[in-house]
């Protein structure tokens, strides 16, 4: 019955999404026809509770390992362990997307039972367009990717799961970056809810702002953790490929970001209308895309979860209805969007846009870099674009983009001279200047790493400038978020800068016994043996690491070969210290030595300063989570002082009731 259940609220949500869209439509036409625009808020609530109630219930199917539900059969096994059991509910194509779409539901759910900010008509045409969003993926799920098909015969034994996949970080990548993506789909409903009501103001832009925080928080933390879960998994050793389902969770997150330092300008300072719009567009695009690069079978990577093309042309339908429709929308209402109020180029408000624009060509040049091999192969030629291109092309943009970062937080709203603050401009230029010329002396490095470092530091010192002279006791919450995401943007930024500039590689065929030294680590091979676990088989290497002759530290990486599905894995073993990584791995026999021992390939990376990269992830994060506590605070001492001062209006009406008819109480009515 799990299965019928299941697909039974998928039915009912659809039909719900329907009734969602109608109805805000039906509120937009005036007239007798408005009077449906009720039926928006219960049906987007009733629609989030059978959503989330559909996907329950796969994540009940594939707990108990049901066999009799293909999807199961196919991602999962009997021997698993169950919390692998668990996270493989979402570690297939049909399994994700119904958790996209129970999210997806239930923020909207969310949105029509908790907002009351917005004018009836802008939210009768936000629920309308999320209802819109929500049936396209709903027509995905039951005509294309139905995640309860059953079983002619119900499997003896499941297939299992990607071996790559039963990992702990697989529990917590997917979930926060979907979480990220349908806030975003939030976000692009109330910019068309707005649009078409022209309603493009500061009310709903604070309206608008949590949701993109609380996405951008969510893609953020998502993103590190991924990049954590590659770093250590795949064994590779590095922490960044530019793999094109990489970059399909970055491309939204840089959108993502200039869509929120745009957002909050709008809700402050009533500018960037238009430019608030088109980002909000151009964030769902780009979640879109990735959904789409993912899912269509034309790229090829651990993290891809389909390859059926039929899949990627419904998913390509759905990003031309959505964004072809909301350009359409944006070309007919634009012009009517009235113009915010003015600001100066040098002005806290110029610094956003400025960045805002570098974010977005950093945007361009990785999705061409993404799309780029993707046409050519249609031509039957293969193109790798990597670092080569990545790097030099996107640091042309990000460089200034860190300078203005810096200097940005310190200009005054509206209108500043520069030569207010150049006191702060001279010490940074110094602080720039000194740490090039210190690292170029130390050694031979790249010009990007020792501008890395340099801006690192330099951004590090500028994100607490804004503090400088103040209370710090009385600083805003919301301040002390924006200090911490960009400290933390610095701090990944010098995580980034000496892992390149400084790591150190050490590849040999060793012997049990054998030693080898990398950047003053002695590294001992004592032993390889086998070992087992719930399903799976391994060599484990034995090694002892120490450090200028300190402390001997036991690692044991393993070569795994799991038996279902078949497939062979590295599983790295890590030393972390304060200033970075010791990374090993073992791979296949190389020979034997003189006296007849068996030789492994053992592979070892000294890497400076790595962790720091996401320590300052997980400190942009948390930035983030600081600024909506901060405006949730002022929202609160908003609506406690509107309060107050509505009770002391009727005090003041009770008391002018009492002078006109001769003072003295009022008495209590009779019962």
């Amino acid at each position: 019955m799990i299965a019928e259940l299941g697909l039974v609220a998928l039915w009912l949500s659809a039909a719900l999404a329907v009734l969602q869209m109608a109805s805000g439509a039906m509120g937009l036409a005036g007239g007798d026809n408005a009077r449906f625009a009720i039926y928006a808020r219960p049906a987007a609530v009733v629609q989030a509770f059978l959503a989330t109630l559909a996907f329950f219930l796969l994540l009940w199917a594939f707990a108990i390992t049901d066999l009799s539900i293909k999807l199961v059969a196919t991602n999962s096994h009997s021997a698993k362990p169950f919390i692998y059991k668990l996270t493989g509910t979402w570690g297939n194509h049909e399994g994700s997307m119904l958790l996209w779409v129970a999210v997806l539901a239930l923020s909207g759910g969310l949105l029509a039972g908790l907002e009351r900010r917005l004018p009836e008509k802008t939210m009768s045409a936000t629920l309308g367009v999320q209802g819109f969003v929500a049936l396209g993926f709903y027509a995905f799920l039951l005509l294309s990717s139905n995640p309860f098909e059953r079983l002619p015969v119900p499997a003896l034994e499941g297939s299992g799961l990607n071996p790559l996949l039963q990992d702990i970080g697989l529990a917590i990548h997917p979930p926060t970056l979907y979480v990220g993506y349908v806030g975003l789909s939030v976000a692009f409903s109330l910019c068309m809810g707005a649009l078409i009501t022209k309603q493009v103001t500061p009310d709903f832009a604070k309206v608008m702002r949590p949701w993109v925080l609380g996405a951008w928080v969510f893609l953020t933390f998502g993103i590190t953790a991924g990049s954590y879960w590659a770093y250590y998994e795949l064994g590779w050793g590095g922490w960044w490929f530019w793999d094109p389902v990489e970059n399909a969770s970055l491309m939204p997150w840089l959108a993502a970001t200039a869509l929120l330092h745009s957002v909050s300008v709008l809700a402050a300072r009533d500018a960037l209308r238009t430019w608030t719009i088109m980002l909000g567009v151009l964030a769902f695009s780009m979640s879109m895309l990735g959904t789409f690069l993912v899912r269509s079978g034309v790229l090829t990577s651990v993290h891809a979860f389909a390859v059926d093309p039929e899949r990627g042309t419904f998913i390509l339908i759905l990003l031309g209805l959505y964004i072809g429709g909301a350009l359409g929308v944006f070309a007919l209402r634009a012009g009517s969007i009235a113009e915010g109020k003015r600001f100066t180029a040098t002005s806290r408000e110029g610094a956003l846009v400025f960045n805002n624009v570098m974010l977005s060509a950093i945007l361009a040049i990785v999705l061409l870099g993404t799309l780029y091999p993707l046409l050519t192969e249609a031509f039957d030629v293969r193109v790798s674009v990597g670092p080569p291109y990545f790097n030099p092309a996107g640091a042309i943009f990000a460089i200034p983009m860190f300078l203005v970062m810096a200097v940005g937080p310190l200009l005054r709203w509206k209108d500043d001279k520069p030569a207010r603050i150049q006191f702060e401009l001279a010490m940074l230029a110094a602080v720039v200047i000194a740490v090039c010329a210190l690292v170029a002396i130390l050694g031979d490095y790249s010009i990007l790493s020792v501008l890395g470092l340099a801006l690192a530091i330099g951004l590090g010192i500028a994100a607490f400038l804004p503090l400088r002279g103040r209370n710090l006791r009385r600083v805003p919450t919301a301040t002390w978020g924006m200090v911490m995401a960009h400290f933390g943007v610095a701090v990944a930024l010098f995580g980034m800068a000496c892992e390149t500039a400084f790591t150190s590689e050490k590849l040999a065929a060793v012997a049990p016994g054998g030693v080898e030294e990398v950047a003053g680590w002695t590294i001992e091979l004592e032993s390889v043996d086998p070992v087992a676990g719930p399903n799976w088989t391994a060599v484990e290497a034995r090694i002892f690491a120490s450090r200028d002759g300190g402390e001997r530290i036991e690692l044991n990486p393993q070569a795994r070969n799991f038996w279902s599905p078949s497939q062979a894995t590295s599983e790295s073993a890590l030393v972390t210290r304060w200033d970075g990584q010791l990374y090993a791995v073992i791979g296949d026999q190389a020979g034997v030595d003189a006296n007849g021992n068996t030789r492994w390939q053992l592979r070892v990376w000294w890497k400076p300063f790595v962790t720091f990269i996401w320590y300052g992830g997980l400190l942009i994060a948390f930035g983030g989570v600081l600024s909506i506590v901060g405006r949730i605070r002022v929202d609160l001492k908003r609506r406690n002082a509107k309060a107050l001062g509505d009770a002391r209006r009727e005090d003041m009406d009770a008391l002018k009731g009492d002078s006109v008819s001769g003072g003295g109480p009022v008495p209590e009515p009779a019962e």
